[in-house]
């Protein structure tokens, strides 16, 4: 296991030693200590290696991963996980805004609340979320999936195109082109799938949750709707 101290070693050096592992490194446990919020750390990883950081991130934790499974044991400042490609990232306190955005595949669970424009123009990740999330959440989110155990804020999924959103609480009002959806036994399967993923799924009925999505309005410009475009 390769242990780092930020408080010692630079930002810099530990990327480059990361971005520098074979695709067959041996060298697959690694601990990040001192974080102390830095910006940009373990990010564009594309090896099958698991990271844990040891304290508070800022910007971008853990962006555009691939393969890599992160854990921070703290909280994550703006855009976690941002434009992720596979993997999976794991915060056990808050994020920032802008968590998962554009990610394309991938698990993403956040142990606590996330804030503004969670998963914003998602377009394949698996987002679950064990607090709430803020406003403009899944902002013209085009693929994958948003899971919500508690409640979300203003304009969910605006202009959102094929991403299932699944929210436990209450909704403070849906976005543009955002409907709610009957909830079948194959969503409910789905999503008992999601929570075991993310590791919240005892005690927890998927009957509990209400399944929200695009209502197609808006894939072609109508000049009746110009006022919502």
């Amino acid at each position: 296991m390769s242990a780092v101290d930020l408080a010692a070693t630079s930002l810099r050096d530990l990327n480059a030693a990361l971005h520098a592992l074979p695709p067959d490194t041996n060298d697959t446990q690694w601990t990040i200590r001192n974080p102390r919020g830095q910006h940009a750390i373990a990010v564009g990883l594309d090896v099958p290696i698991a990271v844990e950081i040891e304290g508070h991130v800022g910007y971008y934790c853990a962006g555009m991963n691939q393969q890599a499974s992160v854990t921070i044991r703290g909280n994550a400042g703006v855009g976690l996980a941002e434009n992720m490609m596979s993997g999976e990232v794991r915060v056990t306190g808050d994020a920032s805004q802008s968590a998962g955005a554009t990610a394309h595949g991938g698990t993403l669970v956040i142990g606590g609340n996330a804030s503004a424009r969670c998963g914003i123009s998602l377009k394949g990740a698996d987002i679950i979320v064990k607090g709430n999330v803020g406003h403009m959440s899944a902002f013209m989110a085009q693929a994958g999936n948003l899971v919500v155990l508690g409640d979300a804020g203003e304009a969910l999924g605006d202009s959102i195109y094929e991403a299932r959103l699944y929210v436990r609480g209450k909704v403070a009002s849906l976005g543009a082109d955002c409907i709610e959806k009957e909830m079948t036994d194959r969503h409910k399967a789905e999503l008992a799938a999601l929570l075991a993923k993310a590791g919240v799924n005892g005690g927890i009925d998927p009957a509990e949750f209400r399944r929200y999505g695009s209502a197609r309005q808006l894939y072609n410009f109508k000049v009746d709707n110009v006022s919502a475009y």
